[in-house]
């Protein structure tokens, strides 16, 4: 069988809708049960703050993560269940953008109000939540 890489397949069809494998976008996406929809970054496009994008890590290793900062050649990137900032990840890695997901068989467009709210509730106090997440794992495993 053919392999067809996600870049290959965005450049034919300008389009991919995916099921998540991981746990680097939970509560927002669950693995195994919800997709997520993203079209192709043109190469002169920039992306924008809290945009959620797929980019290449590795050769063969793709991540659906979103943006928390921008830079003029490069942005910093994060999972929303994510504690590990990826610092300047060039521009020309991001291959596509999140237009909708799906959540509970539910599709939601990224303009959907309920998902600006998410991002505004989750996302955007990152800080605050990667503090917490330290902490709190930290207690756990004092009282081991």
């Amino acid at each position: 069988m053919n392999k067809v890489s996600f870049e290959a397949y965005l450049n034919k069809y300008h389009c991919l809708t995916y099921r998540i494998a991981g746990m680097s976008m939970w509560p927002l996406l669950k693995p195994g049960r919800d997709t997520f929809t993203v079209r192709l970054v043109e190469r002169h496009e920039s992306c924008r703050k809290w945009d959620v994008v797929l980019y290449k890590r590795l050769p063969d290793i793709y991540v659906l993560h979103r943006i928390i900062r921008i830079y003029e050649d490069s942005y910093d990137i994060l999972g929303d269940n994510c504690t590990g900032i990826e610092r300047h990840i060039p521009k020309e890695n991001i291959i596509g953008v999140m237009t909708e997901f799906t959540h509970k068989n539910k599709i939601y467009k990224i303009n959907d109000r309920r998902y600006g709210m998410y991002v505004a509730l989750w996302c955007k106090p990152y800080k605050i939540r990667i503090w917490l997440k330290r902490w709190f794992n930290a207690a756990l495993n004092k009282k081991e």
